[in-house]
């Protein structure tokens, strides 16, 4: 027989990218030692690398090419036709040898025994994977020509392509063998697939340098003497890699790299579905989004938290920002856009007659609160809801951590805010009216900053009195309608009430998934930015404005905030229905359009991950809230709920008594603020 063995690798590791060039501590790279350890053995005839044909792996190539080694480039991500046209190029080629790029410790001896079990037997696949019993990155699997050609010819899967040998491995297709060792060694882990095997495999090389060729039965004897070498990747799962999805290797990257692992606390995976959620998107198409590995989801959460109602990519406001894309987004000049979107907001909002803009919600809450102090010559900030991100806000939680807490985020640390901010922020409940009075009696408040509504209904006249006793006492009243604008009238939520701020804050909708965010307000108290340092390079980028002003003209002629409401009330009677049915309390709150509910329940949470578990398994993206957009039709609502009773019924019976923990196949997700590792 004729074996050659193939050895797949590439740089662009999802998980963990160049680490088949990696150092491994010794002065060589951990590719060549793999190719080097792997050519002791007496039964390979030929090895080569199997790569791909991205441009990222020049390096590779021209180093292993270097070496001696035949290469292949192929596909990047459909390994198993890379495999077959390799093989395909080798003359008499009888057999292959699989092994991974990520196992620089690969022991000959073992791939010699699986080998010689292939060639004694009249099996077509033969592995010691099958179960597993040697260390992970021991790894070996040999296989005819022909179940790799049948394999290739039948497999459709994405995953099944891209890890080579699922096929060869079902029931009734071929004779299949396995190598076992008579100790189990499988939770031993020497392959390379994150930074921490990286660690523990380069001090075993330390440990045995300069020789390259101990076996695996050396290292496992190097375990038992000193256990603390072996340490740092020993919470990491086998095979992990091989179930993982691209988003989940992707976020693991990312945790180490970036704080927290991203830019927005609302969009971490453990907010939704710990361990299994896909994290990023390739594409967003009306209500739908594409993962890293093209699986397709109707998104019935929360809409790029809530930033387009019109649905994602919609088609008339993209062709604008692509227009302006082509004549140049920035310039030493101005952009006109920005004149005609202050116009058309003080348009739609008759008290208003002056206009800021800027990029993101945090930045406008900060605009907005600067300019009142300015205007009022005022500390002190009662406040009510979520504001942002900003020293101002957060000061809040500087005399008690928890004075946020019921402003839609709670656990939010102080660090980092001045000390002497303290109490320059003071939240007052929403409807509790006497709250805000005391807090104006006894502080120099001279700014109010509210949402108009988030999860309840104003009560006893709550935004008139507000109204009125800001009128009285002289302070800017500022209403905060990043969430709210857009979503039941043409504009400010306020417009619903008939109740006026000196100041409003509109973001996330206004352009429909292009940054852009005004504060708006009344001239006497705007005019207070000539007298403060108010400026931002970036505010004076095209798309932004561009976006919102085809945006605000979509919205008018299709009257999307009626659109949304509707479908809103829909979805929250039929929730009703459901908690009817099988009895189950529930409570419903915020807007229609950005509708949620609650279980009345102490395992609230975990019955919270629990939807999201069984939502995402049958495609559909969903927790306990949904923010509407005008491409949310029947047929995706009634998918949804076609899902969702049968979680329903899971739920209620868990309630009389059956473990929810039964049926949660990870970590509850997380309720708010909590630092990642």
């Amino acid at each position: 027989m004729y074996i050659v063995a193939i050895v797949q690798a590439r740089m662009g590791s999802m998980r963990f990218p160049n680490k088949v060039m990696q150092s491994i501590g010794i002065g060589v790279p951990m590719i060549e030692v793999l190719l080097s350890r792997l050519s002791k053995s007496k039964e390979i005839d030929k090895i080569i690398l199997a790569t791909s044909n991205d441009q990222c792996n020049k390096t590779l190539v021209e180093h292993v090419s270097g070496l001696g080694y035949d290469v292949y480039q192929g596909s990047e991500n459909d390994v198993l036709d890379r495999y077959y046209k390799a093989a395909m190029e080798q003359k008499n080629l009888s057999a292959i040898v699989r092994i991974t790029g990520d196992c620089p410790l690969v022991d000959p001896d073992i791939v010699d025994t699986v080998i010689k079990k292939y060639k004694s037997s009249d099996a077509e696949y033969v592995s010691n994977t099958n179960p597993p019993t040697y260390p992970d990155g021991m790894d070996v699997e040999v296989f005819s020509l022909f179940s790799l050609k049948m394999a290739w010819k039948n497999t459709k899967t994405q995953y099944e392509r891209e890890h080579v040998t699922p096929f060869m491995r079902k029931p009734g297709k071929f004779k299949i063998e396995n190598i076992s060792n008579s100790k189990d060694y499988s939770d031993e882990r020497l392959t390379v697939d994150s930074t921490e095997d990286l660690e523990v495999v380069r001090e075993v090389f330390k440990y045995f340098h300069p020789k390259i060729d101990f076996s695996w039965l050396d290292i496992m004897k190097l375990r038992d003497g000193s256990p603390e070498i072996f340490m740092k990747n020993q919470h990491l799962v086998r095979n992990e890699g091989g179930v993982m999805s691209t988003g989940q290797k992707l976020w693991g990257r990312a945790k180490k790299v970036i704080p927290g692992g991203n830019m927005l606390l609302s969009k971490r995976a453990e907010i939704f579905l710990p361990g299994r959620w896909p994290t990023y998107f390739s594409k967003a198409k009306g209500c739908k989004i594409w993962d890293l590995d093209g699986r397709e989801y109707i998104d019935m959460s929360i809409m790029g938290i809530g930033t387009n109602i019109l649905g994602y990519g919609h088609p008339e406001v993209d062709a604008a920002v692509q227009k302006t894309i082509k004549n140049g987004n920035m310039s030493t000049f101005n952009c006109p856009e920005e004149v005609y979107l202050a116009e058309k907001l003080v348009e739609i909002h008759p008290w208003a007659d002056m206009v800021r803009f800027a990029r993101s919600g945090g930045e406008a809450n900060a605009i907005a609160i600067r300019i009142a102090r300015a205007a009022t010559g005022k500390d002190k900030v009662a406040i009510c809801g979520y504001h942002g991100w900003h020293d101002w806000y957060l000061s809040a939680n500087l005399a008690e951590n928890d004075r946020l807490d019921g402003h839609l985020l709670p656990g939010l640390e102080p660090k980092g805010v001045p000390r002497n901010l303290k109490d320059t922020a003071l939240p007052f409940r929403y409807n509790n009216f006497s709250e805000l009075a005391t807090l104006v009696r006894n502080h120099d408040i001279g700014v109010i900053k509210m949402e108009v509504q988030r999860n309840e209904y104003p009560k006893d006249n709550f935004l008139e009195k507000v109204r009125s006793l800001a009128t009285e006492k002289k302070i800017v009243l500022i209403f905060d309608e990043c969430t709210s604008g857009f979503r039941e009238t043409f504009g400010g939520l306020h417009k619903k009430y008939g109740v006026e701020p000196d100041m409003a804050i509109f973001g996330k909708s206004l352009g429909n998934g292009y940054a852009i965010t005004a504060t708006i307000g009344r001239k006497e108290v705007m005019e207070a930015t000539q007298s403060t340092f108010i400026s931002s390079t970036f505010w004076t980028e095209r798309i932004g404005p561009t976006a919102a002003l085809k945006t605000l003209e979509v919205m008018n002629q299709t009257k999307s905030w009626e659109k949304i409401t509707a479908i809103g009330k829909n979805i929250e009677d039929k929730w009703r229905q459901l908690s009817k049915k099988y009895k189950l309390s529930i409570k419903i709150n915020g807007l229609p359009s950005m509708t949620g509910f609650t279980f009345q329940s102490n395992n609230w949470l975990k019955y919270k991950t629990y939807i999201t578990q069984e939502m995402l398994k049958n495609n559909i993206l969903a927790t306990n809230v949904i923010y509407i957009c005008t491409e949310h039709t029947e047929k995706y609502i009634d998918r949804y709920f076609e899902v969702l009773e049968p979680i329903f019924k899971q739920i209620k019976e868990c309630e009389e008594g059956k473990p929810i923990e039964q049926l949660l196949e990870g970590d509850v997700c997380h309720s708010g603020f909590q630092r990642l590792n």
